[in-house]
């Protein structure tokens, strides 16, 4: 693979373009992203106009007001603000030459003292020729340096590779995708959501785009709402309880939505928890994905297809461990954490030999994992061997976890769910998705009514009719 073009050749490049021509507008990590255009010479060519409104009543006067200057709606905000004042100072002077493009930013990276919840809002609105409707991408990041003089460098880094991006990569959105991290590596900068709007991403499916985001190594975890949209973690997890059931859900069966119903109940009966505000979770991790997609990206668009029928929230991770998925959850802010389990994925999850790479080997993975507030819902399945069917009190563990399992059920962390009759449990989502592909009709009756009328008029997992 080639080295990626530096950063400085490509804010030289954008300049020298005499068919590029645009403004700045950066708002709580000073004027990075502009700087990079001056600093590399010939900015006459690019920059119409930088600014930073940084006092409060300065950015409502030109912007609005805002209940969070940290956000997508004031991004929005200043996006539209400063396009439509270039299109009306500059488009009868040199729009039939130039394609015009406004670049903004609001980002609050690290303070003073050091405890600053470092995110922030980027976008770019843009002609890809000139005299076209405008296009738009915006995203939203994590700065993952220590310092703020790291995290502005990197904000700069990011802000160049994403308006060269829109301007010489707009064709190939995956190859833009990619491109946003030249330079930087996923160790300082993380994208939890992107964006394309306009007539030069009519075709892109962003479900895909936003599982190109975990697979590029951008972000650890993508969210899709039950109506299929994209959505930042934060606004959806903030504060609330988060029920997350881990699956291949190919496709989701009768099972799967007992677990999670059964779950919410007793979530919901917790004294403690908001019953009203509880968030329910479906994940696919991506290591699942590869094992299992045979139909590539289709097989993971059915999967999201299917889930969403049924009204279910999804998280694409690449999260391979459970205390890492709840640490996830925990940094957006999520109060309290159930996570349903069958009894296989139980036994996995106090396998001493899962966690040799942690210095303190399960015992750390456990106080991790219950660190967050974690509950452990166990639910029954058959034994493919035996045939027995198997709850959390019958299950056969090693002597050297005993008296730890025998703790954490004491203590209530880990707690047994009733499950359905041994001939649903029998019945695997391997089964249903082969019934669906040979037209047996007897996979109608092991998966809800809603995902049914799915897979059938969106002919998911194979479907030719039965």
């Amino acid at each position: 693979m080639s080295e990626p073009m530096t950063t400085r050749a490509k804010a030289l490049e954008l300049n020298l373009d005499p068919g590029i021509y645009g403004s700045f507008a950066e708002i709580g990590a000073g004027q990075e992203v502009g700087r990079w255009f001056f600093r590399v010479g010939g900015a006459a060519g690019t920059i119409a106009k930088t600014m930073s409104a940084y006092d409060k009543k300065v950015s409502d006067a030109i912007y609005g007001t805002a209940e969070r200057y940290v956000s997508s709606g004031r991004l929005t905000a200043m996006l539209d603000h400063e396009y439509d004042l270039l299109l009306e100072r500059l488009d009868p002077e040199r729009g039939q030459e130039s394609a015009f493009f406004a670049f903004a930013d609001t980002v609050m990276a690290q303070n003073y003292h050091g405890d600053a919840d470092c995110h922030g809002w980027m976008g770019i609105r843009f002609q890809d020729h000139p005299q076209s409707e405008a296009n738009q991408i915006i995203l939203h990041t994590r700065m993952l340096d220590r310092d703020a003089f790291m995290q502005q460098e990197a904000l700069g880094i990011l802000g160049v590779n994403l308006i060269y991006g829109a301007f010489k990569h707009n064709e190939r959105p995956e190859i833009l995708l990619g491109s946003l991290l030249d330079n930087l590596g996923r160790k300082r900068i993380e994208i939890d959501m992107i964006e394309f709007k306009g007539a030069a991403f009519a075709g892109v499916d962003h479900r895909l785009l936003s599982l190109r985001l975990v697979e590029y190594g951008l972000s650890r975890a993508a969210m899709f709402s039950a109506k299929g949209e994209v959505l930042r973690p934060s606004e959806i997890l903030y504060k609330r309880p988060v029920i997350l059931q881990r699956g291949r859900f190919r496709p989701p069966n009768r099972v799967h939505a007992d677990i999670q119903q059964k779950a919410f109940e007793r979530f919901a009966s917790d004294p403690y928890v908001d019953q009203h505000r509880i968030v329910s979770l479906l994940e696919i991790s991506v290591d699942e994905l590869r094992r299992t997609a045979e139909g590539g990206e289709q097989d993971f668009l059915d999967r999201l297809d299917a889930l969403t029928a049924s009204n279910q929230s999804v998280i694409v991770s690449d999260y391979p461990d459970y205390y890492l998925v709840a640490e996830y959850l925990a940094r957006y802010a999520a109060t309290q954490i159930a996570l349903p389990v069958g009894v296989g994925n139980l036994l996995e999850l106090i396998n001493e030999d899962q966690y040799a790479h942690l210095p303190g080997g399960l015992l750390e993975a456990t106080g991790r994992l219950m660190g967050q507030g974690v509950r452990v819902y166990v639910y029954p399945v058959i034994d493919s061997t035996t045939g027995e069917r198997l709850e959390l009190g019958n299950i056969e563990l090693p002597d050297s976890v005993q008296q730890l399992f025998g703790y954490l059920v004491d203590r209530g962390y880990v707690q047994s769910l009733q499950g359905l009759p041994d001939a649903s449990l029998r019945v695997t989502s391997d089964d249903v998705h082969a019934w669906i592909q040979s037209g047996d009709a007897r996979w109608e009756e092991h998966v809800e009514p809603g995902v049914a009328e799915a897979i059938r008029k969106g002919k998911l997992f194979g479907y030719a009719g039965s």
